[in-house]
């Protein structure tokens, strides 16, 4: 059973994948990175000084001036903000892997063009299909 196991972890399909998730959750923490620390500052400037990471719905009846406030005091929240940075983060994700993918394709070479169909008839004895330049029905045996 180990060596059945081995194999099977062994083999391309199974590393490769191992491969693909450990590079993707690299790839994501850059990515997180680059959304919370480059892109939302400015966009949050630009959208009158707003701290994405910061908004959030109190549900509790006294007031908190900060998420982190509220989290300090346990309060129960509704943190909009780091959803909507979550939002940006999978949107630029999902573009680098479209583009990823898109770029893997043009390396790939074309499949072959598909063989032309035989054109087919009836046979009129036992109404299998047939080919067209059949003279003797392959099922019946019948001379067409």
């Amino acid at each position: 059973m180990l060596k059945e196991f081995r194999d099977f972890a062994m083999r391309g399909n199974v590393v490769d994948l191992a491969v693909g998730i450990i590079i993707g959750a690299a790839f994501g923490k850059i990515v997180t990175s680059l959304v919370s620390d480059m892109l939302m500052p400015p966009l949050g400037v630009l959208l009158g000084k707003v701290d994405f990471s910061n908004l959030f719905f109190n549900l509790s009846d006294k007031h908190y001036d900060s998420l982190a406030d509220a989290k300090a005091a346990g309060a129960a929240t509704i943190n909009y903000g780091i959803f909507i940075n979550n939002i940006i983060d999978f949107i630029i994700v999902a573009f680098a892997v479209f583009l990823l993918v898109r770029w893997m394709n043009h390396l790939l070479p074309k499949p072959a063009p598909a063989a032309p169909a035989v054109p087919t008839k009836e046979c009129s004895y036992c109404k299998s299909t047939i080919p067209a330049a059949a003279v003797r029905c392959p099922n019946c045996t019948s001379n067409l």
